[in-house]
């Protein structure tokens, strides 16, 4: 099994146990009756608790892959490398932006799934990143403005609502600083990142009843 497919292995079982009970939770809401809260005898969970556990999965696998896969083979001085053009060769892997992205992509696929998530970032050197609506344009200045905080708010995309939370994505691994401090892409104004610096946003989508 591929760490990739471990990783979306992961957060499926960590949905798993989680849907079930957010389901719950988000029908109280709607009904919105004493009726409905007292007879309920399970556990219950809001969005954005289902939101920061999803994307504390999301996060220690990206962390791991940076760190003991990515950085690694870099200390090693392996013949494997992580590129960003990885399929055109026999020796690289994906980047863990791209790890990541290809995850959310399965996620996106699978409409069971009950949210989506994504890159996003105020600097992206890939167009797929840039923020699309205005609430992850503001969710991506409230990051970097307010260190250590997470964006948490709501949006109307066509008909249905969302829960929308932005988790600061963090320059955690020197290949990943690295690679975007030295990326031919990176315009004049591009900041020079440092180990811990705010590269962007983590989002995390769930449509709400």
């Amino acid at each position: 099994m591929s760490f990739q497919s471990m990783t979306i292995q992961r957060i499926f079982f960590a949905v798993a146990g989680l849907s079930a009970v957010i389901v719950g939770t988000l029908s109280m809401t709607g009904c919105g009756s004493s009726e409905a809260s007292s007879s309920s005898s399970g556990p219950t969970i809001t969005p954005q608790q289902f939101a920061d556990g999803v994307h504390a999965v999301m996060m220690a696998d990206r962390t791991v892959y940076a760190t003991h896969v990515v950085t690694n083979l870099k200390k090693q001085e392996s013949v494997v490398t992580a590129d960003e053009y990885w399929q055109d060769s026999d020796d690289a892997i994906p980047l863990p932006a791209q790890m990541f992205r290809m995850g959310a992509e399965l996620v996106d696929e699978n409409k069971e799934a009950g949210f989506t998530y994504a890159l996003r970032s105020s600097w992206p050197l890939n167009e797929q990143h840039q923020a699309k609506t205005d609430l992850e344009k503001k969710a991506l200045q409230y990051i970097v403005e307010n260190p250590g905080d997470n964006f948490y708010g709501e949006e109307v995309l066509g008909d249905t609502n969302y829960f929308v939370a932005v988790y600061p994505d963090r320059a955690v691994a020197e290949a990943c600083w690295t690679c975007h401090n030295d990326h031919p892409n990176r315009g004049d104004d591009y900041p020079e990142f440092e180990k811990d610096d705010v590269m962007g946003g983590v989002l995390v989508r769930i449509p709400l009843p």
